[in-house]
Formats: C-alpha cells, structure tokens, sequence
C-alpha cells in the first residue's frame, strides 16, 4: 500500500510540473528510472521536459508588450514544437559583466542549472575549471545533428580553449566567419560636401580626418566635429569602434598572438609596428581627429560619438549598418554612410582583427540527468534555422523578426512592431545557430565586395588554447599594464618613449614566460 501510494504521489507530481532535468526534487531512488519520453510520430516530449538555465536580459534585448527573456514567443515555440519547457532559475539586467559576476556567485554556491551560456571568455573557463559541469565531447558525437557537427568542423580550433586533458568540456557556439572583422564606416555626404574620394591609404585618412574636424562638415558654422570615432575602453582590438586596422597598417595586430615569419608566435601589442601605431594615434588626438574621450568610450559609446553626428569615420562590422547606423540616417534623413575597405599603411600593409568563429560556449551541468533535451533543443534549430529551412525559411516568429506584405514576406524594419524583434537573441546560444560559412548569405551585397574583397587583412588570434599558467596568474597584471600605457601614451601626456619601458615591463612581469608557453602550445598541434 506504501509503495502504491508513493507512486500515485510521484505520478502526480510529473503530471503537475513537468520532468525536471537535474531531478532534484525527486526521491533518490527514482532518478534513475524516470526517463523522459520522446514521441518520435508528434517530434516532442510528452508530456513536456524542463530546461533550467539561466540568463542575461541586456539593453539590447527588445520584448512586446507582456514578454519577457522568461516568456516569450520562443520559450511558446519550444513548448509547443518540442515539449521543452525553458525555464530560468534566474535573470539579470545589465552589461556581460553584471551576467559573469552573477555567475561567479551562483558558481561558488555550487547553484547551477542545467545547462549556462555566455560569451565571456573568463568565465568559461572558471566554470570548467569548477569541476561542476560534464565532459562533452562524447555527448555531442553521440546527439549532435550532422549540420552542428559539420558547423563546428568548419573550425576545428573552436573547441581548443575549452579542452583539459584531451577532453572538451564546454560546446563552441559557432559564429560566422568575418562577424566583426572592421571594415570603415564613412559619411559620405561629408566627403561629397567638401568635394574629397573615399581614403585608401593612412596619408589620404588624415587628409580627410583634418577637412572632417576643419571645415565643418555638418554646417553648423562650428568646430564641433572630429574625424574618428573610436573606443578605447576596452582596448584597441575590439569589435565596434575598433582600431585593430591603425595598427594592422604597421604589420601588427594588437592584443592577440601573430605568426611571424619564422613560424613562431609573438603578442601583438609589444611589436616594433605597435609603437608606430601608438605615436599616430597620439599625433591624431594632439590634431584634434581623435577625441580625448575615446579614452574611456567602449564599444557603443564610440557608435554613439558616430551616429550622433559629431564623426564622420567609425570602423566596425558589416552588419553596423542596421544597428546602430541606422540611428543616424533615422535622425538625419540627409545622412548617408559608406562601407570602405580599411587604409594600407606607408608601405602597403592592411591587417586588422579577424573573426573567430566563436561566440561564446555551451557547458552541461554534471547534475544534469538527461542532457539529450539540450541537443534536442539546439538541433532542430541547426537542422531548420541556421540552413533557413521549413518553418524558419522567413525568420524565428513571424509578426516579430518577419511578417508577410503584399503577400511576400518582408524584414523591413517599418513593417515590424519596435522595427523588428530580434527572436534569435531570446535562444540559449543567442543567436539560434550559425554555420560559418553561410555568412555570404548575411552580408548585403554592396557591402560584399569591400569585405571579402581584403580576405587576407583579416588576422586571427593564432593561440586558440585553454589560457596558460602564466596566463592565469599574471595576465589581468598584463593586461592592464597594457590598458593603462597605451591610455597614457595616446591620450594623456606620456611621452611615446613609455612605450618602451611598458615592453620592458611586460616581458619582465610575465609576458616572456607567456610567449614561451603559447609556442610550446604551438609545437605540440604541429
């Protein structure tokens, strides 16, 4: 009678709240015979499964009326289309930054869900490092879908950071190829006005950098303009106000380790080249072509210097023009902005930061009972979004990200509530799934040209590994050691002469241990 009992309260309990993935709330004797049930005919768990996760509802996430990152139209869709039920132990507003230190919080509690996505470097590997989260590399050969699996084969280096001991215990969230590789962003209506052709070289940026900040461009009979924009707060290698490309013209790329010509691997922001590029910088901002703001400006505070007309050249991805170009033209209906391929420097060169094909990773809680609910989940957008097949041929949600016109289906932005609601960033890997390839299909075809057409500028990071041992004590040292020099060099008072002595320093405080580790690194894939 105990046993029958137990059962009819166990019954109920599934039927009133769902499967729980990481079963905590069950006996411990029943766990292991509770499997959720995949109706193959309906394609979806009846009844329906939990997936515990948690989430970062950032300023760029946009929600009709009554929805939210905890119900939405795609927490509905997975409902319905795959009986998962997505469901948020918790959520928090603000910046990537606020979302990592949440983590690391949840994290020493020992609070996690069953599965955590995040594009922050650090705090991946502090979550593999917890020795809370599975081994993954068996589970994705074994429910991966063929499209994920042929995705991230297009880079096997994706999986590189989040491997220990030959075994992968985080999933890359693949992006496309050439994402934020910078090309320049330009005002042409300033450079008709003042009667000048689009620079090709670091000479004939300078010559319309000085006519941007001297001759009033926006004719409102004040010096108010400058000929730059960029962003400076988190560094020179970024991926929107970026100025990778100024040092890229003096054959370096800052902030990630270049091959040289004799093989080995070297960082580029203590090359001979990053000194060149520092004392332009410098020289730009003693001209007034740079603001003394860019200092402190990150990413979107460089945008915003652009789009609210107070600079004419910004450097950023090929996407920029929806969001947040758009801003501008929206104001100014007068404004027109051009995509132009990056300046060579004096003898040539063009480099800037190349995209790696990765926005972040996956990690499985060790808890988790039943991670195939996940792969389930993640597959069918592999198989029908990112190849934008059946039901996603258009978009995410129709009435959101697309809707129909005139009977055709249409993404302009006037036919949509708020000017379109970008659905893929409400999917635990935020951007639904990507293949790296199919970026083609994304880029708009004036823009095309002027990106693919410097395929060989795009540089990226050749150390790829889980961070080193000197990485890990001394490289937040490094790092701002580097912050704060450069800072000081470009837009404060120092002398370029400091950039010396901050070589010196960071080869002393680690970075020739760190040199010497990422190229045994590299001796070891060869």
């Amino acid at each position: 009678m105990k046993i029958r009992l137990s059962l009819f309260i166990l019954l109920l309990t599934l039927s009133g709240c769902g499967f729980h993935s990481t079963e905590e709330s069950l006996p411990a004797a029943s766990k292991e015979s509770i499997k959720p049930h995949f109706d193959v005919n309906e394609g979806k768990y009846i009844p329906p499964v939990d997936l515990y996760t948690v989430g970062s509802v950032n300023p760029n996430l946009t929600f009709k009326k009554g929805e939210s990152l905890e119900h939405n139209v795609h927490t509905t869709w997975a409902e319905e289309r795959l009986g998962i039920r997505i469901r948020y132990l918790w959520t928090i507003s603000g910046t990537s930054e606020t979302y990592a230190n949440k983590l690391r919080l949840e994290l020493a509690k020992g609070n996690m869900p069953d599965v955590v996505t995040t594009r922050d470097a650090d705090i991946i590997q502090e979550l593999i490092d917890s020795g809370q989260f599975m081994e993954v590399g068996s589970l994705f050969e074994k429910y991966a879908s063929a499209v994920w699996k042929k995705a991230v084969a297009e880079d096997p280096s994706a999986w590189d950071p989040f491997v220990r001991d030959g075994h992968k215990y985080a999933i890359p969230i693949m992006d496309y190829e050439y994402n934020s590789d910078p090309l320049l962003w330009i005002r042409q209506d300033w450079l008709d006005k003042l009667n000048l052709a689009a620079p090709r070289t670091l000479d004939e940026l300078e010559q319309v950098m000085d006519a941007f900040v001297n001759r009033d461009p926006d004719g409102n009979g004040l010096k108010d303009t400058y000929g730059l924009a960029v962003g400076f707060r988190n560094g020179a290698n970024t991926w929107m106000g970026d100025s990778s490309w100024i040092f890229g013209a003096f054959g370096t790329v800052p902030e990630q380790w270049n091959r040289q010509s004799d093989g080995t691997l070297e960082y580029g922001s203590v090359l001979p080249g990053a000194r060149k590029a520092v004392a332009l910088m410098k020289h730009w901002v003693r001209q007034g072509y740079l603001s003394t703001d860019s200092a402190w400006l990150d990413e979107e505070g460089a945008a915003n210097l652009f789009v609210s007309g107070k600079a004419g050249i910004i450097a950023g991805p090929y996407w920029m023009r929806g969001w947040p170009l758009s801003f501008l033209t929206d104001t100014d209906p007068q404004a027109r902005v051009q995509a132009v391929a990056i300046p060579s420097g004096p003898d040539g060169t063009a480099m800037r930061r190349g995209t790696l094909p990765v926005n972040g990773a996956i990690l499985i809680n060790k808890k988790m009972k039943h991670p195939e609910i996940f792969f389930t989940y993640q597959n069918y957008l592999f198989d029908s979004y990112a190849t934008s097949t059946g039901e996603f041929v258009n978009g995410l949600a129709e009435g959101y990200d697309w809707t129909i016109v005139d009977g055709n289906p249409t993404i302009m932005p006037s036919a949509l509530p708020l000017g379109g609601i970008r659905v893929a960033s409400y999917t635990l890997t935020f951007d639904g799934a990507r293949i790296p390839s199919k970026v083609i299909k994304e880029i708009p075809e004036d823009i095309a040209p002027v990106l693919l057409g410097q395929k060989e500028a795009s540089r990226k990071d050749q150390f790829t590994g889980p961070p080193t041992v000197t990485m890990k004590s001394a490289g937040e040292l490094l790092k701002k050691l580097e912050q704060k020099s450069y800072q000081k060099i470009i837009f404060a008072d120092s002398g370029i002469g400091e950039f010396d002595e901050f070589v010196d320093k960071w080869k002393a405080y680690g970075g020739l241990t760190e040199t010497s580790e990422v190229n045994a690194w590299d001796r070891s894939r060869q």
